[in-house]
């Protein structure tokens, strides 16, 4: 039993098989109300307490502090499952269930003071769009962020800086700037109402600002401390091996959308039922041929790289090959998710277009989320050059913070 945000008394899932029996369950409900969502321009309170209710907030935190610990990928799958009722509210809770791994880089004292229930959500950017200078017992947190995915209704805000002593740049044995991450309750961050997107509309992705705020150091960690030095949750890179989810599930929930229309349209030309058309026939067969191949990627490397890492591997035990599968996986999803919605935005010509559109919707919020730059060819360049020895662009995708 826990306590939620409102105060009530509720008996929140607490495995893996509840929480996505939780969140099956809601999936009707959040359909009825994506459109809503996508003109609110960020989760209602009422949704926020539904899917906070299901769990998944919760999905991140070990079972030292009474949490469910799921694995990478059955965090995945529970964002799939969200993601297949409505695209926002599977890639808010996809940022918010970060506060769970958060604590494995945060003491268990700051954890059990920070978060009185598990249920709690986290928003915010974790680039060092920030300056924290040294201050005693703390920082002094000032700068601008952007895109605070679910920042409207976070219980901490979290921001990524660059701490400095004296107004200089702390900087490592091999001169490059020191990284932190800070986390602030929402009522000392200002938001600024920038999120007018075509796609993810729901997801209140706006920008926020801090001047000047303190910050003890407990309430702040580096990718370089986790609490172990091994185990699946000692790499940098925890946060974004659950992404996939939220892409495979909005193609999902696309492609299942098609198939029920496939069943009961006529073609206006031949008048013969689309069912029998060879080519609905062909475009659906390949859909699903590139959807299953993208999410059993995301999942077999996902399960392999925890099992590894489960077993007392440290990340430099993992050949290069097995570092390099997860990202590529990840990126596959998000691009290969989009491919198969527009294949069948095509497929349904003017029809995906109409009011309301739940395909047009999904096509626009995959366009999104493939502007993210996990699923950028500066991913893809920083596996090959992993592989060949050269210099990734981008190394804290495959847990190097150097």
């Amino acid at each position: 039993m826990t306590v939620t945000q409102t105060g009530r008394p509720a008996a929140v899932p607490n495995t893996a098989e509840d929480i996505l029996a939780a969140v099956r369950a809601l999936v009707p409900l959040l359909r009825d109300r994506s459109a809503q969502i996508e003109q609110l321009r960020r989760l209602p309170a009422d949704v926020v307490e539904l899917v906070r209710a299901t769990g998944v907030f919760r999905m991140g935190f070990g079972t030292e502090f009474g949490g469910p610990a799921l694995t990478a990928a059955e965090q995945t799958r529970v964002l799939e499952e969200l993601s297949y009722g409505d695209s926002s509210v599977g890639w808010c809770a996809m940022v918010g269930m970060d506060s769970g791994l958060f604590a494995t880089y945060l003491s268990p004292t700051a954890v059990r003071e920070m978060f009185p229930t598990l249920d709690v959500s986290t928003a915010g950017m974790l680039a060092p769009a920030g300056r924290a200078e040294r201050v005693p017992g703390g920082y002094r947190l000032s700068g601008h962020w952007s895109f605070g995915s679910g920042i409207a209704h976070a219980d901490w805000v979290f921001a990524g800086a660059h701490t400095t002593t004296g107004g200089e740049l702390d900087r490592d044995a091999r001169g490059k700037p020191n990284w932190r991450v800070l986390l602030l309750p929402p009522g000392e961050v200002e938001l600024t109402d920038t999120w007018h997107a075509t796609g993810l509309a729901g997801s209140g992705s706006m920008d926020y600002e801090i001047d000047g705020v303190f910050v003890p150091e407990e309430r702040t960690f580096s990718f370089r401390e986790p609490r172990s030095r091994t185990g699946p949750l000692s790499t940098p890179d925890l946060q974004m091996r659950k992404m996939p989810g939220v892409p495979l599930g909005a193609a999902r929930a696309a492609l299942d959308q098609v198939r029920q229309a496939a069943r009961r349209c006529t073609d206006p030309a031949t008048g013969r039922p689309w069912s029998e058309e060879p080519r609905v026939q062909l475009v659906l067969a390949e859909c699903q041929a590139e959807l299953s191949a993208a999410r059993h990627a995301v999942h077999r490397s996902l399960e392999h790289r925890w099992n590894r890492l489960a077993a007392g591997l440290t990340q430099a035990d993992l050949t290069p090959d097995e570092r390099v599968e997860t990202m590529l996986a990840r990126v596959r999803a998000f691009r290969g998710a989009r491919a198969v919605v527009r294949r069948l935005g095509d497929l349904a010509a003017t029809a995906s277009l109409l009011d309301p559109a739940p395909l047009d919707r999904r096509l626009r919020d995959l366009e999104t989320m493939c502007q993210h730059f996990m699923a950028q060819d500066q991913i893809i360049q920083s596996a090959g050059a992993f592989l060949l020895g050269g210099a990734p662009r981008n190394p804290l995708v495959l847990g190097i913070l150097d």
